[in-house]
């Protein structure tokens, strides 16, 4: 099992793919992109370990907080690849 430190390890390598991908679809700056992303559900969801969200990629997280800011919820959240 992953530690909790662990997970923040891997939330730093994941986050900037995110939030580039935030800017070149949304037509945003970084500070706007990075603000969108840490004030999300999924962010928080991103943070705590036994969620696994940080198994997947950035593209994967940005297609589930595109549809957070889009409708206000998360529907779809991907199972984990085994």
């Amino acid at each position: 099992m992953i530690s909790q430190e662990n997970v923040y390890s891997v939330i730093a390598i994941i986050t900037p793919g995110i939030i580039s991908l935030l800017m070149e679809n949304r037509k945003v700056d970084w500070r706007i992109a990075s603000e969108m992303l840490y004030n999300s559900t999924l962010y928080n969801a991103l943070e705590v370990e036994e969620t696994k969200l940080w198994h997947l990629s950035a593209a994967s997280l940005y297609d589930i907080l595109e549809e957070e800011l889009t409708t206000g919820k998360i529907t779809n959240i991907p199972e984990e690849q085994s």
